[in-house]
Order: C-alpha cells, then sequence, then structure tokens
C-alpha cells in the first residue's frame, strides 16, 4: 500500500539539512547535527513503523518533524 501525502519541504530543503547535518557531526558536534536533522520531515511510512512498533510516546517524544505524517494521516493519529 502507497501512502500519500504533500510533502511541507522541498528535496533541496531537506538535502540541505541533511548536508548541514553531516557537517556538524564531521565537526563532532553530535548533539547539533541530530537536533538539526530532527527538522527535516520524517517520511510518513517511516513514522507509522516507529508508532505501531516503537510506540506513539516514543514518537512524539523524539523530536522528529511529523509535518508530512499529520497531512498523511490526520492532525489526530498522533493522539491515537
Amino acid at each position: 500500500m502507497q501512502i500519500q501525502y504533500q510533502e511541507t519541504m522541498t528535496l533541496d530543503e531537506k538535502l540541505a539539512i541533511g548536508c548541514k547535518s553531516a557537517e556538524l557531526r564531521k565537526a563532532g558536534d553530535e548533539e547539533s547535527a541530530n537536533r538539526l536533522l530532527r527538522t527535516a520531515p520524517l517520511p510518513p511510512y517511516i513514522a507509522k513503523v516507529i508508532k505501531e512498533k516503537v510506540g506513539l510516546d516514543y514518537l512524539i517524544n523524539s523530536g522528529w518533524n511529523l509535518s508530512e505524517a499529520e497531512l498523511a494521516f490526520g492532525s489526530n493519529w498522533l493522539s491515537k
């Protein structure tokens, strides 16, 4: 089953976040690299698997940008 969703960031924006995160990691700033990486939207299919396998609390508290998952599954998806 393919999940349809609207992207909230362009691919270029996501790649820029990934590249900057890699630069921070290479410079030894692991905490900033991880924090920045979590600003990129987590793909809905990954968010769904994390919710099902690890749990909703972990998903919400992980700090990931869940904007695309909310668009794909509805805003109440994070409260179920």
